[in-house]
């Protein structure tokens, strides 16, 4: 008599599963006849992604693609930009009772150019989204420079110095430039942020009514769009930084944002030929495909 093989039915996946073979009991002389009913293997089932999970998860995919779809120069310019223009702000180039200058305004616009033609190509979320790479990068540049800063060692410049006391300073003054202040980082980093999301908001909203793919529309969403977005960061900035530890009162932070935007907007508007230039090659070469189909 031959023993009918047992099932279980599988909690996980409601199949009935095999847990014995088929036998002529014990006899050696059989056993190697014996055939294995199979069925369906039994898996436990992976555990729900919770929601934040999922996000980092889709974000990251995101993020792969984007970045190899926005061409890489841009990138580089981008970043380097950024990193440049909050080392450079710390040197006046101006200075009156009301508002102050600095050489940081000669990059600014570079950083809002290549928002602009990415927006215009690629969409507001990834001109964002490259813009927090920027400025992850340039804190993390801060934290070398605060860190390099510390060791001990002599700038170039020392040498240079007839006296020893002259020399030391010089040395201590170029060592305090590049390693900066947390607040500073921390009040350009916000700036930035909230400077990127006006932008990026404005930029797409302007251009899908007044863009109709020639350098007029172009003009008008870039202008517009830093025109807002340059004074916000200029005001965070003032308000953060200039405001709470250098005692700037507010209407020197409100003069000194109205006209830093002014000479950052002049720069935008001589340079916007060239930014509708590349983003329209773009979009003639295809670039970045496929990174807008994901989005649709």
């Amino acid at each position: 008599m031959i023993p009918l093989p047992v099932f279980s039915e599988c909690p996980f996946t409601g199949l009935h599963v095999s847990i014995c073979h088929v036998s002529f009991y014990n006899s050696p002389a059989v056993k190697s006849q014996a055939v294995r009913v199979r069925y369906p293997a039994c898996k436990r089932l992976k555990p729900k992604e919770s929601f934040f999970m999922r996000f980092i998860r889709s974000t990251w995919e995101e993020y792969k693609i984007l970045l190899r779809s926005v061409p890489s120069m841009v990138i580089a310019v981008f970043v380097l930009s950024v990193v440049l223009m909050n080392l450079l702000a710390g040197r006046e180039l101006y200075r009156s009772d009301y508002f102050c200058l600095n050489t940081g305004l000669a990059l600014s616009w570079i950083s809002f150019l290549c928002m602009d033609c990415i927006c215009k190509r690629f969409g507001a979320k990834a001109a964002t989204r490259i813009s927090i790479v920027a400025m992850l990068i340039n804190m993390i540049c801060a934290v070398i420079f605060s860190v390099l800063m510390m060791t001990p060692g002599r700038w170039a410049a020392y040498y240079s110095s007839p006296e020893p006391a002259t020399a030391t300073m010089i040395t201590a003054g170029i060592d305090s430039t590049f390693a900066g202040a947390w607040y500073v980082v921390a009040g350009s980093s916000a700036a930035m942020f909230a400077s990127t999301v006006v932008n990026s908001s404005l930029n797409q909203m302007i251009g899908s009514v007044a863009d109709h793919g020639n350098y007029r529309g172009f003009a008008i969403r870039s202008l517009l769009s830093t025109c807002a977005a340059q004074f916000v960061d200029n005001f965070v900035f003032s308000a953060l930084v200039s405001h709470v530890f250098f005692g700037w009162n507010w209407m020197q932070v409100l003069i000194c944002s109205f006209t830093s935007m002014l000479i950052e907007l002049a720069f935008e508007a001589v340079f916007s030929p060239l930014g509708y230039r590349i983003s329209k090659t773009w979009e003639e070469e295809h670039v970045g495909d496929l990174y807008l189909q994901t989005q649709h």
